[in-house]
């Protein structure tokens, strides 16, 4: 069955037919390379710097603290890595928590294995991290510590402002990963006080393999990749010129349609979790209720098993996650979910509904008339719930 109902624009989003209007040209007629000296690559770097200006306005950014990378990963690793490498003779001592992306998570596990300390912080049973928490952990060798703005599976936000100055009274730098956040609710670095910020285009209704990383001018980092001097020679590589303009048209609509977004989206958010509640006994509501994204909602089935859910909802027309996207392969349970106190057969009977733009009330009405004859039928086949 064809492709009916799409609820998983936390793991990418289709590219806005505005967006990609304004890529094409960068295809054909404007490919030029910006480094090139002739009148024509001098206007694509105009094109850039026009774009770095609007990604710099969604997150109340200069323009300057703005830098192109190929994806939310790569702008991770780069102000993990580079940061440390950088600091590695003043400390070694990263504290992060224990429901971040693999971005984050994989790149500190990866500098434990070359001689730095990493602390990772728990979560109470909503997702949410404890101030008090970080600052019990921090050590006269603590040169970072990076905890993710809102959360990609259960979508609740952590109190970042608060973080992030508990961290400036040490003198020790803060970096976010607002991949879910931004271009959903107001990232606004100066408010915040962050020292380093990560964001994905193909969060946001733009192309993929495009990243940002925002970086306060005062902090100086080391490069991860080598060559040329392009991106103020942090980021070596020929710019990815059309997916630069990308997520630069992208921030701008991000900037006009949030509120909007929010406005219609939540209700159909919440119309599908009182849907789920009252037609499905025996779910558990993932994440805080009140702290969290507005189209994110996250909900573990007892007694069954999530990759047999979405098996059954994907015959039918339906696209969900059970857990992240970027875990999705492996058998394992969230690393999330685990981290909330829930038990493996709970953390395994997870689905993610995460809405976006183009969905309507009636693909949420629709999802609750399917899907509970989906789980009675798995359950009738379950052990575990025969025997509860």
């Amino acid at each position: 069955m064809n492709l009916k109902y799409y609820f998983d624009y936390n793991s990418t989003t289709p590219t806005d037919p505005r967006v990609a209007k304004e890529i094409i040209p960068y295809f054909s007629t404007k490919f030029f390379n910006p480094s090139s000296f002739y009148r024509k690559a001098g206007e694509i770097s105009i094109d850039i710097e026009n774009a770095r200006e609007r990604v710099a306005k969604l997150l109340n950014a200069e323009v300057n603290e703005i830098f192109f990378t190929s994806s939310g990963t790569e702008s991770d690793n780069l102000a993990i890595l580079g940061i440390t490498s950088k600091l590695k003779e003043k400390g070694n001592h990263i504290i992060t928590s224990k429901i971040e992306h693999p971005a984050v998570l994989n790149t500190c596990k990866y500098l434990s294995k070359k001689g730095f300390e990493v602390t990772y912080l728990p979560v109470d049973k909503y997702g949410l991290l404890d101030p008090d928490d970080l600052k019990k952990e921090i050590k006269d060798t603590t040169i970072l510590v990076t905890i993710m703005h809102a959360n990609n599976e259960i979508g609740t936000i952590q109190p970042v402002k608060e973080l992030s100055k508990i961290a400036h009274q040490r003198g020790i730098l803060f970096h976010t990963d607002a991949v879910q956040s931004a271009g959903k609710m107001k990232v606004d670095v100066k408010e915040l006080d962050i020292d380093m910020l990560s964001i994905s285009s193909h969060k946001i209704y733009g192309p993929k393999g495009m990243g940002v990383l925002f970086k306060k001018k005062k902090v100086k980092i080391n490069p991860m990749i080598f060559g040329g001097a392009h991106e103020k020679g942090l980021r070596a590589g020929t710019e990815n010129v059309p997916g630069i303009i990308g997520i630069g048209k992208a921030a701008e609509l991000a900037i006009l349609e949030m509120h909007e977004n929010e406005k219609r989206l939540k209700p159909i958010r919440d119309k599908i979790e009182k849907g789920i509640i009252e037609t499905i006994p025996d779910v558990i509501i993932n994440g805080n209720t009140d702290k969290r994204l507005y189209n994110t909602l996250n909900v573990s089935i007892k007694y069954i098993e999530g990759e047999s859910i979405l098996a059954f909802l994907d015959n039918q027309g339906f696209a969900l996650s059970s857990g992240s996207a970027c875990s999705s392969k492996s058998l394992e349970p969230s690393h999330v979910l685990l981290a909330l106190g829930l038990k493996h057969e709970e953390a395994h009977g997870s689905l993610r509904i995460s809405l976006g733009k183009y969905n309507k009330k009636e693909d949420a009405d629709k999802l609750i008339e399917v899907l509970p004859s989906i789980v009675e039928r798995l359950r009738s086949m379950s052990p575990f719930w025969k025997n509860k």
